[in-house]
């Protein structure tokens, strides 16, 4: 059964319950997903649905993702990925459709984005270190100090808390509420934020 669509991150807004409660949401434009190629246990060694997602013009397109287009009739698409199945509800091929109607208000869906990316950042900003004394002639104000002894190890472990590269990781929500579904705009509108920013693409799961 197939139960995740790829969407784009449209922004934040704020949303009222039917009991007058406010919820903070992120607008996520989820598919329609065209099905680009249809893989199964037996030829590929496992099931997955090959979708294309948001439309664009066929220039744009590299020669062996157009090949694939083309050989399938399909308006060629920004991104190409898969979804994988335990197994098949029903028979797809080239050409169908897959849309927000598999889920509903209510649904709980793990959704995995691209961070942020905030470019090299120090200790106090990456790993949430506390700054130095800024007065009384202290020199150190934001560094992060002793990283290792210069005879014994005489190097740096690794995965000591240094800077470097802040966010655009793979990052993965556990368990977001869908809130509401605006079905004629392809909307999904989910409890809380998503990784990314707006405009960003993210895998919707439902668990």
């Amino acid at each position: 059964m197939v139960d995740a669509i790829y969407g784009k991150k449209v922004g934040c807004t704020q949303v009222f319950r039917e009991n007058g409660d406010a919820v903070y949401v992120t607008v996520v434009e989820a598919g329609p997903c065209v099905v680009v190629q249809v893989k199964d246990k037996d030829k590929d060694g496992y099931n997955s649905l090959q979708v294309g997602f948001d439309s664009i013009s066929e220039r744009k397109v590299n020669k062996p993702a157009g090949g694939v287009f083309s050989k399938n009739n399909i308006t060629p698409k920004r991104y190409l990925k898969e979804i994988r199945v335990e197994s098949f509800d029903r028979e797809y091929k080239p050409g169908d459709s897959i849309d927000i109607s598999i889920f509903k208000p209510g649904d709980k869906l793990k959704i995995t984005g691209s961070s942020r990316g905030r470019g090299f950042s120090g200790v106090i900003k990456r790993h949430n270190f506390h700054r130095g004394k800024m007065s009384h002639g202290s020199h150190s104000h934001r560094i992060p100090g002793s990283v290792g002894m210069c005879a014994t190890p005489s190097r740096i472990f690794k995965g000591k808390k240094m800077p470097g590269r802040l966010g655009g990781k793979k990052v993965t929500i556990p368990a977001a509420e869908v809130v509401d579904i605006i079905k004629d705009e392809n909307l999904v509108l989910v409890k809380g934020s998503v990784p990314g920013s707006k405009g960003s693409m993210v895998y919707l799961r439902k668990i």
